[in-house]
């Protein structure tokens, strides 16, 4: 059937009628979507909408994420055609995914791009959708939460990261990818004492009072028991999870801006992912793949199966609770 479907179906992204479905279209042609997801801005219907967000001004290192949103879409083309593995639920075939295209701002204009992004995922959660974000550099995640705490009150995050980004910085109109979940501490946007790092390999004096599992942790005691305490510390309260490609090691995601050895491993993450099948997330991105420094594109594949996982999560806790 689908090597059928392959020879004739082109641009589902455009001409899919409808949410649902698997796709066959040749993996190295036709328009680029998530996981060749409808294209629209009509969320009516829609269960989960996949937004990106092309923004990099906020890097301390090295530029390039602001092209990480058109890298995972097309690294996610080879996933759509099969059933996503280790996952009791489809995404694709029971539940109406969208690509709701990228956020729009005026790149020259900074200041104006923390209430741009704020808006525009507002947007979406109005509508009564979730969304999935592509980014972008983690700075990002600050107007996102914003968003988000404005429908659901006061998060729980989940972070999978090399670094804390908890450094003190009490300028909340200053964008910066390092400092924006100190500022989400003191804002009242996440509760830190059921929120929780993942990963963590860089030093940092203030963790903001964030439960830390660094990445020694993380190789000590294996991905089952981080996933188990992770249950443990978020209990049942509404989380948003952000995966910046960074937690993993540089030699699974070399295209990235603040690259840092002794990471987690791609099979890592993965079964972390899966283990946290009953948290209740509402939303959530992946951010930092930097397709200037990704030579083989590993990174924008570790990008989209990410984001496939997080697509997966958020589906799985739809459906147990409706």
């Amino acid at each position: 059937m689908a090597l059928k479907d392959a020879a004739h179906d082109v641009d589902n992204a455009i001409t899919r009628e409808g949410y649902q479905g698997q796709s066959y279209e040749n993996a190295f042609g036709g328009a680029l979507s998530f996981m060749r997801r409808t294209y629209s801005k009509d969320l009516k219907g829609v269960d989960l909408a996949v937004t990106g967000v092309p923004f990099d001004q906020a890097v301390t290192n090295r530029p390039g994420t602001r092209l990480g949103p058109r890298a995972i879409r097309e690294a996610s083309t080879l996933q759509p055609c099969d059933p996503p593995y280790g996952w009791d639920v489809n995404p694709l075939t029971e539940f109406n995914i969208s690509d709701y295209g990228d956020l729009a701002f005026d790149y020259a204009d900074i200041p104006s791009f923390p209430k741009a992004l704020k808006d525009h995922v507002s947007g979406i959660l109005q509508s009564g959708a979730g969304a999935l974000t592509l980014g972008g550099d983690h700075y990002i995640s600050f107007p996102i939460l914003r968003a988000y705490a404005e429908k659901f009150g006061p998060l729980s995050l989940i972070q999978f990261d090399a670094h804390s980004d908890t450094w003190v910085d009490d300028d909340l109109d200053r964008v910066d990818h390092g400092t924006m979940f100190y500022k989400a501490v003191k804002e009242g946007l996440i509760v830190p004492e059921r929120s929780v790092q993942i990963g963590i390999r860089t030093a940092n004096p203030y963790d903001a009072g964030v439960h830390v599992i660094d990445a020694p942790e993380v190789h000590r005691v294996g991905p089952e028991a981080v996933a188990a305490r992770v249950h443990q510390i978020v209990g049942n309260a509404q989380t948003y999870i952000t995966f910046d490609i960074d937690c993993l090691d540089p030699a699974f995601a070399p295209g990235t801006g603040t690259p840092v050895w002794g990471g987690l491993s791609s099979a890592q993450a993965a079964e972390i992912l899966r283990g946290l099948k009953g948290v209740n997330m509402v939303g959530g991105d992946v951010v930092e793949v930097s397709p200037p420094f990704d030579t083989t594109g590993a990174t924008a594949v570790a990008g989209a199966h990410a984001a496939n996982e997080l697509m997966c999560l958020y589906c799985h806790n739809l459906r147990e609770r409706r």
